[in-house]
């Protein structure tokens, strides 16, 4: 039976009239091009092409086989385009979620620059909450999730991304003279709304409370950093987010300082074990990292 190679230099040959023709349209030398044609017409048990003046002249048959192998050849042109967009990041698209707090600042960052070099990829966008991303992966709403915490008892593997640390974010006419890093106990006797049943950073929170004997006056208890920072913006009083969502948050009159001493956590892409991230989606990840760590 005749491959894809035999079908790739008939075509050739036919398209374009002669041996050297086609040698040159395939970059080949025109004796390889000669010896698969011959292997070929072999293996068919009938001629191809006949010699005439000025080239070959398809026969009968040839005819009759090239309109079964034009079809066949521009699906071989399509599947070589495909993986050449691939390997150089055409093409393609990319279905990310990611948590709010990364998702207003780090994530649209990250596309931005990815589809300056990358043109005809898109992306399939999506925000997600830590008891929601395992079920986004199930159900292949997305390939990757960004996230700060890894589910332990998933089949689920991931990247690190970078580092994340939590702030205050407060208004300035309430601590003018706030230091470069903010000790907790500073915080005693001020109104303050609560982040701590906001996933694993406000576990991450609570426990370095306790750990330091600071019990903070908890007016409000925010259940989404968003809301947590609208209310500061409203005057309500400060609070404890992670960095990406205070820097989102800026506003006249708002500012923020990290904890002292410093509370960090790690950032993850998340993806099933058996679906590993492609090739574009691994370069995109490069980028968010870079864009993550420069924040």
């Amino acid at each position: 039976m005749i491959n894809l190679r035999h079908i790739e230099i008939f075509h050739a040959v036919y398209s374009n009239g002669s041996v050297s023709a086609a040698a040159r349209a395939l970059n080949v030398s025109q004796p390889s091009v000669t010896k698969v044609l011959r292997h070929a017409e072999m293996l068919l048990g009938f001629p191809l092409f006949e010699r005439a003046k000025g080239g070959l002249v398809p026969t009968e048959d040839a005819h009759t086989l090239f309109a079964e192998v034009a079809e066949i050849q521009t699906r071989v042109y399509s599947l070589r385009q495909a993986s050449q967009n691939l390997r150089h990041g055409r093409g393609g698209t990319l279905r990310i979620s990611a948590l709010p707090s990364l998702s207003l600042g780090a994530l649209p960052e990250a596309v931005a620059r990815f589809l300056g070099d990358h043109q005809g990829v898109s992306f399939d966008l999506q925000t997600v909450h830590h008891d929601d991303m395992v079920r986004k992966l199930y159900e292949r709403e997305s390939d990757i999730v960004v996230s700060y915490e890894v589910p332990p008892a998933a089949p689920v593997s991931h990247r690190w991304l970078g580092e994340g640390e939590l702030v205050v974010l407060y208004r300035e006419a309430d601590m003018p003279d706030a230091p470069p890093r903010i000790p907790l106990d500073l915080l005693r006797g001020r109104p303050f709304i609560s982040p701590m049943q906001s996933g694993p950073i406000g576990n991450l929170l609570s426990a370095e409370l306790q750990r330091v004997g600071v019990e903070l006056d908890e007016v409000v208890s925010a259940r989404t950093f968003y809301i947590a920072s609208a209310l500061v913006k409203a005057g309500v009083g400060m609070t404890i987010v992670d960095n990406f969502t205070a820097q989102a948050a800026q506003a006249p009159g708002l500012s923020f300082r990290p904890i002292q001493p410093s509370l960090a956590f790690d950032i993850h892409a998340v993806h099933l074990q058996n679906r590993p991230p492609s090739g574009l989606a691994t370069a995109f990840l490069k980028v968010l990292s870079e864009v993550i760590e420069a924040l």
